[in-house]
């Protein structure tokens, strides 16, 4: 039911002394007249009318017990006919596009008019106002929703004219420098509100500079001062401080208590008090202080704001995708970063790469593996000149490409963060934080009010500073800003040691883990000496079969590939069955490279009995095998001892028990050690673990430990190839540096304390900002002063605390160093 809003009619007759207007059920705005309605529900406008209607029909009512009028207000004139028609232009849509193919499309769209929980809501629901719409995620900072849609059901147009139509306009960028538009714009206003601040507060304090120095001035002449300073402090009021009343009302118009209204409160109370001493000629007000008290703010707000821009990882892809791509030219063919890709370039992308970049396929054919985008690992075929979208992963021969966009940071960013992929967290920082936030802000106004109260009936003058200080003083902006700069920068220090975290959040999780559980094949173990035992390959033939060999990632076939910088055969039709073998053709020839059970099911006849190692046939017909002596890592004795004490061991291998006795020496006759583990047997043996109350790092290789990296509280895949990693993965580590395990482990357990430190730390500043403010023994200016203060500190003790904690644990040192 609309609510109903009584408001005094300026010309009342006696017969009807107030005018009735109800407020629209959807946005709350007043109606101007009872025309537009449904049943007992009343709408300002046909647009609000509108999505009442398509939320009804589609079983959506619950967007109303959210909060009461949620919506937005919408436009009061319908989606035009031609209004989105462009969209249909095919160059149009390769621009806005993130990815398309027959039956799955992903855009990501800005909608500014994105404001609460309810919008976010709205929008992860629209499959129920289309079928045709898949999932929908809201990134409510960004003031963004990435979603996908089906094509065959809904084209790019319908889908902007259906968030037009319900109010979500999205802001369509299509120049290359358009994106960042907004929020120059955003910046460019914080820029004139500081400088309209800093100009009053100048000239305020100027014309009470008399005053600061004891000198009284005549009577007259200090209510014309009182009165000069309150008309240069309006616009300050109006235009420097309106965002804070803002947000303010936006938050209480969906019953939360945000960081801005004790704000705007003390702010509101500081510019009154100043105003009636004006008005009543009792003294010529505060405005000085307002004045500063509002530049200061907003200087703590543009250090805030840098604080969590520098926190953006998105923006730096390479925190996330450590990838170089083979760039072709007249030269021949170099390995490059990602970030030095320009349009038209022509790269290689090989077998288990990522492409990372739109790119236009010059090949003949291609396999693409679009798991990171779609949560299908099912390949798609494109053919030379199909348009290939970044994010793909090729899964055949390797193919040449043109680059068509430069790569796309963000987008990269939020792959390895697909919903696909993603674990379920009980409990993070960010939550706490939030928590503790919010119940704060509860508390600052309930203390602000007590202050008040006790000092009115004795002294006034003495309440109001105290209710104003007590306001600005207590501000949890340090509080909030303490665990992500902690987070934020272990994670860059971890990838200088090339541990490559998906996300900061997951040095949480690291820190958080009991139980240690490693795949012995590839992670504890790399590629030894291979020896070839057969029939003689001729030079053409070892080139074919190397060929092959170079496009897995496999350590077995990296091994039989050498490291020779020898210019392969293009490999045609090539194939990997993970755990099983490999199949290309190369010079002409068909080569299979696997088990003795996979060859047989190739029709490969008169295989010997091999306990490892891998057959090799070419154009049907067994040729030899390739024996491989697998080598220990270094330091594992050294990594299992520091582990040992403070981490229940555990050991899952595919291999034979051969190695037992050697692996229980390392590891201790605690370690659980399991062979003949399949797949599917080292993701059960997870799930026991964490059954058994215990948070698992699983460390594998990536390849046939994707189901346990996925299960595990923390993957992390170790791989001699950073280009190549599972999706499901949390953490990839260069396999050169996994000896640093343990003070991986470590500088996580002392970042975490850090940031409880942190916390401590900005609530004992609180509490004793909290004491003084409220005896009234501290001005309002002086607690704008403390206050961004108290966020520098805070921040500079997390970084130094978090630097700190990378020097104890060793992080840049070797394990032996750590050791002494």
């Amino acid at each position: 039911m609309a609510s109903i809003e009584t408001i005094a009619a300026p010309a009342a007759t006696a017969q009807d002394k107030s005018i009735s207007r109800p407020l629209c059920t959807h946005c709350g705005a007043r109606c101007p007249d009872r025309r537009i309605t449904q049943g007992d529900d009343f709408f300002c406008c046909h647009g609000c009318l509108t999505v009442f209607q398509l939320l009804a029909a589609s079983g959506l009512e619950r967007f109303y017990d959210l909060e009461k009028t949620p919506g937005i207000q919408m436009n009061r004139t319908p989606v035009g006919d031609g209004q989105f028609a462009y969209l249909d232009d095919a160059a149009v849509q390769t621009r806005l596009l993130d990815f398309q193919s027959d039956t799955m499309a992903r855009a990501t769209f800005h909608i500014p008019s994105i404001h609460c929980l309810a919008c976010i809501w709205l929008l992860e629901n629209l499959f129920r106002l289309n079928p045709a719409i898949g999932q929908a995620q809201v990134n409510f900072p960004r003031k963004e929703v990435a979603l996908s849609f089906d094509p065959r059901g809904l084209s790019l147009r319908g889908v902007v004219e259906l968030l037009t139509s319900i109010g979500y306009e999205p802001t369509l960028n299509l120049g290359a420098g358009a994106a960042p538009r907004s929020r120059m714009r955003e910046e460019r206003s914080l820029w004139l509100k500081i400088g309209l601040a800093g100009f009053v507060s100048a000239n305020s304090m100027m014309l009470n500079f008399a005053h600061y120095f004891g000198l009284e001035a005549d009577d007259a002449i200090g209510r014309l001062n009182g009165w000069v300073n309150f008309g240069l402090a309006l616009p300050v009021l109006l235009y420097s401080a309106s965002d804070y009343f803002r947000q303010s009302w936006l938050g209480l118009r969906r019953r939360a208590l945000t960081l801005d209204v004790p704000i705007a409160l003390g702010v509101s109370a500081l510019f009154a008090q100043s105003t009636y001493e004006v008005v009543t000629a009792t003294g010529e007000g505060y405005f000085d202080s307002f004045t500063m008290l509002i530049l200061l703010l907003l200087c703590g707000r543009w250090f805030q704001q840098r604080s969590y821009d520098a926190l953006s990882f998105d923006r730096d892809y390479r925190s996330y995708f450590p990838l170089s791509v083979r760039r072709r030219s007249a030269e021949g063919d170099r390995s490059v970063p990602v970030a030095a890709l320009q349009v038209g370039d022509r790269i290689v992308v090989r077998h288990q790469e990522i492409v990372p970049a739109d790119c236009r396929l010059r090949s003949p054919e291609a396999q693409l593996d679009y798991s990171f985008v779609t949560g299908e690992a099912e390949p798609v075929t494109r053919y030379e000149g199909d348009v290939i979208y970044a994010g793909g992963r090729q899964a055949g021969s390797a193919v040449e490409l043109e680059v068509l966009k430069e790569t796309s940071q963000s987008y990269l960013a939020s792959l390895w963060n697909h919903e696909a992929f993603r674990k379920s967290r009980t409990r993070n920082l960010d939550t706490i934080t939030n928590r503790m936030s919010r119940w704060f802000t509860g508390l600052v106004l309930l203390l602000a009010g007590g202050a008040a109260a006790v000092w009115l009936g004795t002294d006034p003058a003495r309440g109001g500073r105290a209710f104003v200080a007590t306001l600005i003083v207590a501000c949890p902006c340090a509080l909030a800003l303490s665990a992500p700069f902690a987070l934020g920068y272990a994670h860059r220090r971890l990838g200088r040691v090339r541990c490559f975290l998906k996300n900061a959040e997951t040095v949480e999780e690291l820190a958080r883990v009991n139980t240690v559980m490693f795949d012995k094949t590839g992670t504890l173990t790399r590629a030894g000496e291979v020896v070839y035992a057969g029939q003689d390959l001729d030079a053409e033939e070892q080139r074919a079969v190397r060929a092959v060999a170079a496009h897995s990632t496999h350590p077995f076939s990296r091994a039989i590939a050498g490291t020779s910088d020898e210019v392969w055969p293009e490999v045609r039709r090539f194939h990997e069955e993970p755990g099983a073998g490999i199949e290309g053709e190369a010079d002409g020839q068909r080569i299979l490279i696997g088990c003795a059970d996979w060859l047989h099911r190739h029709q490969i006849s008169h295989l010997p009995s091999l306990a490892s190692g891998a057959a090799v046939a070419i154009n049907g017909v067994y040729r030899g095998h390739y024996q491989n002596t697998p080598a220990y890592r270094t330091n594992i004795e050294d990594l299992a001892r520091h582990l040992t004490p403070a981490y229940q061991l555990s050991v899952v291998s595919g291999d034979s028990e051969r190695e037992e006795e050697r692996l229980r020496g390392w590891f201790g006759p605690a370690a659980e050690l399991r062979f003949h583990q399949k797949p599917a047997d080292k993701l059960e043996a997870v799930r026991q673990r964490q059954a058994s109350g215990g948070r698992v790092l699983m460390l594998g290789d990536g390849l046939n430990d994707a189901g346990a990296l996925r299960q595990a509280d923390v993957g992390m895949a170790v791989t001699d190839d950073i280009a190549s990693f599972a999706p499901a993965c949390d953490i990839i580590l260069d396999a050169a540096r996994l000896d640093r395990l343990p003070a991986l482990l470590d500088f996580s357990r002392r970042t975490l304390n850090v940031i409880r430190l942190s916390f401590a730390v900005s609530l004992l500043y609180n509490a004793a900002g909290l004491y003084f403010a409220m005896r009234g023994e501290l001005s309002p200016l002086l607690c704008a002063v403390l206050m961004p203060i108290s966020s520098v500190s805070v921040v500079a003790l997390a970084l130094l605390g978090t630097r700190l904690a990378e020097r104890r644990s060793g992080l840049n040192r070797d394990l032996g160093a750590q050791a002494a």
